[in-house]
């Protein structure tokens, strides 16, 4: 029973995808598929059907399906796609069949739907394990790379290295500051870090505890920090709470908080231009003589 039914699906696939893909059509203007190109969808519906036949023909899981869910996810298509694909297919298939035989007691009826559910769910169970799968590799990539981006430490200059802050600071960020603060600042044997806090859109009670925690740990290791970035409204709200910042220098912006760090590691900014201007007026001078 179970060969003869499959044998009816393969010979008529033709018949089965055409109505599948018309059914799939119907849903296109209604939900998240309506902005995305008709040649796309076309080829992705078929790929779609490809697998979910090879799998049927070979009476197990095809081996593309990994990589199916994983174009999936790159395309940006969600899960519901391949659940109701394959609920569209079930009732395709089952009607399908159901019309092809003389057959209406209800025993053939809840055989053909059994079949049809054996080569079904198994094909959906293994799309969705393989997408949330792929899906959850890809978030936890893409939380590492966030991670590396949310506290990076630069080095600008032997010596001197900015760690610049965009966006709010929670417990678990100020962690990954400090580690990375740490290690960057023995790894380029830095003397002095800036802090640029430019980026960061509120400075409350926790953010500067963290803050100083950072720099507190960073002195214990024979280099100094300083804050810059530090805006009006930021040191009025760091007045407010009664926060202590004294330990270690703050400025404004980065340009007077790079000076400082030159001042620090006994070096200064000089004016090659003007420098260059008193040379010719040397070699003018002594021109003239």
């Amino acid at each position: 029973m179970d060969q003869k039914l499959k044998d009816i699906v393969i010979e008529h696939s033709d018949d089965i995808v055409k109505m599948w893909l018309e059914e799939v059509n119907k849903k296109k203007s209604s939900d998240y598929t309506a902005a995305i190109s008709d040649e796309l969808f076309d080829s992705t519906n078929r790929e779609f059907v490809n697998v979910i036949f090879t799998s049927i023909e070979k009476s197990g899981l095809a081996n593309d399906i990994n990589d199916f869910s994983e174009r999936l996810i790159n395309l940006g298509w969600p899960l519901s796609y391949l659940t109701d694909g394959m609920q569209v297919f079930r009732r395709v298939t089952s009607e399908y069949i159901l019309r092809q035989s003389d057959k209406i007691d209800s025993d053939y009826f809840a055989e053909v739907l059994r079949k049809v559910d054996g080569w079904v769910d198994p094909v959906i169970n293994q799309l969705v394990n393989e997408y949330s799968g792929s899906w959850e590799h890809i978030v936890s990539l893409q939380r590492v790379a966030l991670q590396e981006l949310s506290a990076p430490l630069i080095p600008v200059m032997d010596n001197i290295t900015i760690m610049p802050l965009i966006g709010t600071i929670d417990t678990e960020r100020a962690k990954l500051i400090m580690e990375n603060l740490l290690d960057g600042v023995i790894k380029h044997n830095a003397e002095v870090v800036l802090i640029d806090i430019t980026g960061v859109p509120v400075v409350d009670t926790m953010v500067a505890h963290h803050i100083i925690q950072a720099a507190e740990a960073v002195r214990l290791i024979g280099s100094r920090c300083i804050l810059v970035g530090i805006r009006p409204e930021i040191a009025q709200t760091i007045v407010n709470l009664g926060i202590d910042l004294s330990k270690f220098p703050t400025k404004s912006s980065l340009r007077k908080g790079f000076q400082s760090a030159l001042e620090l590691t006994n070096r200064t900014i000089e004016d090659v231009q003007s420098k260059d201007e008193d040379i010719e007026k040397l070699i003018d001078s002594l021109n003239r003589e």
